[in-house]
C-alpha cells in the first residue's frame, strides 16, 4: 500500500484522515501472465494501480488484436468510459507478465470521498492521467510516421520497447511486424 500512497501523494495533496477513510477501498491482488483485469462486455468497477508488472489494453476485432495502451509500476489503469458511465467495457485489459495490483473499489472509492473531499480529487487526478494517456497515443497516428512513432517511443517510453513482444509493439504502432523489424534494424545499424 506504501507505493500507492507514495503515487498518490506524487499527485495530490492527501492527508492522513483521507488516507485513512480511502483504505477500505483498497484491496491488493497478483495475476498470473495473461490473466485479465478487466475483459470486453464486462462492467469496469474499479481503478487498477500497479504495483508490479504490467499490463495491455487490447481490442479484438474480426479476431486480431489491436493493443492501444501498455500499463506499467506505478500507473493507474482502468477503462474510463465504463468506470464513469457504468456502460460496458469495449476492451481488455489483460496482465503481460506476473502483477501486483492494488484495486481501488468504484463503490466504495465514492463513500470514501464523501467523508474526505480530497479524495475525489485524488481520483479525478487518476482519471486525467489515464485520459493523457490515451490521448498521447491517438496523437501518435495523427502526427507521425510509423519510423517518428517508433522514434517517439524510443524517447519518451523506452520501457515499452524493452518490455512488450515485437507482435504487441507492432500492432500498438499500427504496422505490420515486418515493418516494425525493418525499423529496429536501421535504428541499431
Amino acid at each position: 500500500m506504501q507505493s500507492f500512497l507514495k503515487y498518490i501523494q506524487s499527485i495530490a495533496n492527501i492527508s492522513d484522515t483521507s488516507w485513512q477513510f480511502l483504505l477500505p477501498a483498497l484491496s491488493t491482488t497478483k495475476l498470473k501472465k495473461g490473466e485479465f483485469l478487466l475483459k470486453e462486455n464486462q462492467v469496469c468497477n474499479a481503478l487498477f494501480f500497479i504495483e508490479t508488472g504490467f499490463c495491455r489494453s487490447f481490442y479484438n476485432k474480426e479476431g486480431e488484436e489491436k493493443n492501444t495502451s501498455f500499463h506499467f509500476e506505478n500507473e493507474v489503469v482502468t477503462n474510463i468510459n465504463s468506470f464513469g458511465t457504468g456502460e460496458k467495457s469495449a476492451y481488455n485489459i489483460q496482465t503481460c507478465e506476473p502483477t501486483s495490483l492494488i484495486i481501488v473499489d468504484k463503490l466504495k472509492l465514492i463513500e470514501a470521498s464523501k467523508h474526505a473531499p480530497e479524495i475525489e480529487t485524488v481520483g479525478k487526478k487518476c482519471l486525467r492521467l489515464t485520459a493523457s494517456k490515451l490521448e498521447e497515443h491517438s496523437s501518435l497516428f495523427k502526427l507521425y510516421s510509423p519510423q517518428e512513432r517508433y522514434e517517439y517511443l524510443e524517447s519518451n517510453h523506452p520501457q515499452i520497447l524493452q518490455r512488450v513482444s515485437l507482435t504487441q509493439l507492432s500492432s500498438y504502432l499500427g504496422m505490420a511486424r515486418e515493418t516494425l523489424s525493418r525499423i529496429r534494424s536501421r535504428r541499431t545499424n
